[in-house]
């Protein structure tokens, strides 16, 4: 099974492009337990909103096909359980503050790593996404109080701050990139060495890393980041 990471992002009419090989491989795990069909932990943390976040992410995914939501939805100072992710064909953990769902998340980081190994696929949408990393990027718009990206996508943080992630994947993860401005500050990053390497996820993309190596889908691009002899290189995955 794969790790689907979404760069976050909403359409009107959205079209499933990003959720469509998540739910397949929900798909195939949920008919081999005898499911007709996949049962999907959703995972929604934000302050005041987090009913409607969980409803636009099944709305949003269920596009790409029908599916039994899980849904767990609390606030900021709320708890996930550990049934949160229970008996589940695939888990979906929303956006938001990325250092609130880290923060929630870690005492379940050794849980989603041994359900991942098992064959369940994981999505992380945006925050989700960030923190699927070994180090996660979790905000902030300065380095050395310098400023490296626009300060509107800051997640509440000032210096750009790593911090242990799921594990999932072992390059860090920024996402909403060509959108929110954050290329540049994963770029930064990269070159004061804070991380040896990442890549940056548009709106409605998704990056998918499995067995075949990374594909994208979906409506927008890839930046991949790696140190150079004279800085950075940077390059593009096309959908």
């Amino acid at each position: 099974m794969s790790v689907h990471l979404v760069g976050g992002g909403w359409s009107d009419e959205p079209d499933g492009a990003e959720y469509a090989e998540f739910l397949a491989e929900a798909g195939a795990r949920a008919a081999a337990s005898g499911r007709t069909l996949p049962r999907i932990a959703v995972i929604a943390v934000r302050e005041a909103d987090e009913r409607e976040h969980a409803d636009k992410l099944v709305a949003t995914a269920g596009a790409a096909g029908e599916f039994e939501p899980h849904v767990t939805a609390v606030g900021h100072d709320g708890v996930v359980p550990s049934t949160a992710f229970a008996d589940v064909d695939g888990i979906l953990v929303g956006g938001g503050l990325t250092p609130i769902y880290r923060e929630l998340l870690e005492p379940h980081f050794g849980e989603l790593r041994r359900q991942v190994a098992d064959g369940v696929p994981y999505l992380g949408f945006s925050a989700g996404a960030a923190i699927a990393a070994e180090r996660a990027l979790v905000g902030g718009w300065r380095i050395g109080g310098v400023a490296v990206s626009p300060e509107d996508a800051a997640e509440g943080l000032d210096e750009l701050t790593i911090a242990p992630g799921i594990g999932l994947v072992d390059v860090s993860i920024d996402v909403h990139a060509a959108q929110w401005g954050t290329l540049s500050r994963l770029v930064a990053a990269v070159e004061a060495g804070l991380v040896s390497g990442g890549l940056g996820i548009d709106e409605r993309t998704a990056l998918i890393v499995g067995e075949g190596g990374l594909r994208v889908a979906g409506h927008g691009s890839v930046w991949r980041v790696l140190p150079g002899e004279n800085g950075v290189v940077v390059g593009t995955i096309g959908a």
